[in-house]
């Protein structure tokens, strides 16, 4: 489905990593899932964050969406998607919250609300259960399966779980989301649905 022309413009504006096929497909799966709670695991500057709370405003769902906004890996100093305009002077260190500020005021700070800490933090007091859960965090091995093992589990019958980055090839990117999709239909509580260049659609049974 395609995005509103607004929507399509702040997206546009916002730095981030998203193909125009891929976010048009979260788009289409979010009008379509119950309203309720969504949860986002992995903000950067809120690129994902305006295409699913446009469509939570939609169908009344609430967005929460987490991040500690220092980055991950490869966003980091010598790795290829390192931003030094992202860099806070005063600290030396990558800082994607002031940027997403902007976006979320000016566009979703109705339907969104912002946890800053990490996904350790956070999977510690998470309790409420998610009719759609978007993981698109850090992608070492270890924090996918974490952010995969602690909020998936949430996911009410029916809901969607929705992963970012999945290469099941090797050659075109890192493993782990492609790992965390594979632990998920081993599972036996989710089926896959679709899949669209990067982004899998599964659906809690």
């Amino acid at each position: 489905m395609t995005l509103p022309a607004d929507v399509t413009a702040a997206v546009a504006a916002t730095k981030g990593f998203m193909p125009d096929d891929e976010g048009e497909a979260l788009y289409a799966t979010a009008l379509s899932s119950r309203a309720g709670t969504w949860l986002e695991i992995g903000t950067y500057c809120g690129k994902s964050t305006l295409i699913l709370g446009d469509a939570a405003r939609r169908v009344g769902a609430q967005l929460v969406t987490v991040d500690h906004h220092h980055g991950s890996e490869e966003n980091q100093p010598g790795w290829e998607w390192h931003d030094t305009s992202m860099v806070d002077p005063r600290t030396s260190r990558l800082d994607t919250l002031p940027t997403f500020r902007q976006a979320l005021d000016d566009h979703v700070g109705d339907v969104v609300s912002a946890v800053v800490a990490s996904t350790q933090q956070v999977a510690q007091w998470w309790r409420t259960p998610v009719d759609l859960l978007f993981l698109d965090g850090n992608h070492t091995e270890e924090t996918a399966q974490h952010d995969y093992r602690a909020f998936a589990r949430h996911v009410a019958a029916g809901g969607v779980l929705l992963v970012h980055d999945v290469f099941p090839d090797p050659a075109d990117g890192g493993q782990a989301p492609w790992h965390v999709v594979e632990a998920a239909l081993a599972s036996g509580d989710f089926t896959e649905e679709s899949v669209h260049g990067s982004l899998r659609v599964l659906r809690r049974v």
